[in-house]
């Protein structure tokens, strides 16, 4: 361990030296390497966190440099997968951690493999099916994990330690139906945000790879920077009354195949249909009205056309999208969750 390199980190009593060469032994993944994930591998490479395994399944657009700090404008033009460039960025940064990146959709045939070594898993992703799929992976395996969620100026966070915590399925008995959640596609973001959200999240995992738990704040956080509002809810007493499916019940929904979305590329057609893996019906009007600062929008009683750029999303009542410009499902798993917000 580089004394030097850390010193200024040692001095401050929450961590010492104890406290960094747990660090330099920690292990966490990160899940996302967009705007949130990009700073958590930022800032925990520059902390000495040990190992990191970066994951995400998107490349690097122009639309990301305002808010993904990590990315620049070369890696745009290389078209760079996020986790590529953000392991490259790691290596300028710390050569002497070990870093993995993988590009790949995270899903329930692979998350447990993925996280099954980790010491702590962030929440860098943009969706709530994902979320609920690593929310169930780390209870099912016992792995803490840290949510952190960000648009416009808006933000949530809070940590989860399986067997201790409430899960994100405590506060959150239900995923919000597609369509009905802004994105940062449909309602923006702003950076301070993502800093702030970020920065709860990171100083969180601190804590818990250096063996602080006591110092977690054990509450749903959520921010408005722009209105100047934080707020803590207490949830310390939400789990315990065995009314939790995931934590209390050991139902593992979303590790399961049919409660995930299922993907299929049309042949032939430049085209990729998403079907979620749960019922929902889509309310078009409001639909259409989270997306017209995004592109050109139609629709009638039965579907909704929406184009942006080189995409057209045909969005059927039951939520199940047709998404042509691709035959990659990769990309078109990513527009439906920028657009659509599963």
């Amino acid at each position: 361990m580089d004394l030097e390199r850390y010193s200024r980190q040692i001095l401050f009593s929450g961590i010492g030296r104890a406290g960094q060469e747990r660090l330099s032994s920690g292990f966490a993944v990160i899940i996302g390497c967009g705007a949130l994930g990009s700073m958590h591998a930022e800032m925990l490479s520059r902390a000495g966190v040990g190992r990191l395994r970066l994951i995400d399944r998107d490349f690097i657009e122009e639309s990301n440099l305002h808010r993904q700090i990590m990315y620049e404008e070369s890696d745009v033009a290389d078209k760079l997968p996020k986790a590529v460039a953000a392991a490259k960025r790691i290596h300028r940064i710390n050569s002497g951690i070990a870093v993995e990146a993988v590009v790949r959709d995270v899903n329930y045939s692979n998350i447990e493999d993925l996280i099954g070594d980790a010491d702590i898993v962030m929440d860098g992703t943009d969706n709530f099916e994902v979320r609920y799929l690593i929310n169930d992976a780390a209870v099912k395996l016992k792995k803490p994990w840290v949510y952190g969620a960000a648009v416009g100026a808006y933000g949530l966070q809070m940590t989860i330690l399986p067997g201790e915590t409430a899960c994100l399925r405590c506060v959150f008995p239900e995923a919000p139906a597609p369509g009905t959640s802004p994105t940062c596609d449909t309602a923006g973001v702003i950076l301070p945000i993502i800093a702030n959200v970020a920065s709860f999240q990171v100083t969180e995992a601190l804590k818990i790879l250096t063996g602080r738990k006591e110092k977690l704040h054990g509450s749903l956080i959520q921010f408005d920077i722009w209105e100047n509002k934080l707020s803590k809810l207490n949830i310390s007493g939400i789990r315990g009354k065995g009314e939790c499916r995931t934590c209390e019940q050991g139902h593992f929904d979303f590790l399961s195949a049919k409660s995930g979305q299922l993907v299929t590329t049309m042949c032939g057609r430049n085209a990729v249909q998403i079907t979620p893996g749960l019922p929902h019906q889509i309310n078009f009007l409001e639909l259409a009205d989270q997306l017209r600062g995004g592109g050109e929008v139609s629709y009638n009683d039965y579907l909704l056309k929406f184009r942006s750029g080189d995409y057209e999303l045909t969005v059927f009542s039951d939520a199940r999208c047709m998404i042509k410009g691709t035959d990659d499902p990769n990309i078109a798993r990513s527009l439906y969750a920028r657009y659509i917000g599963a």
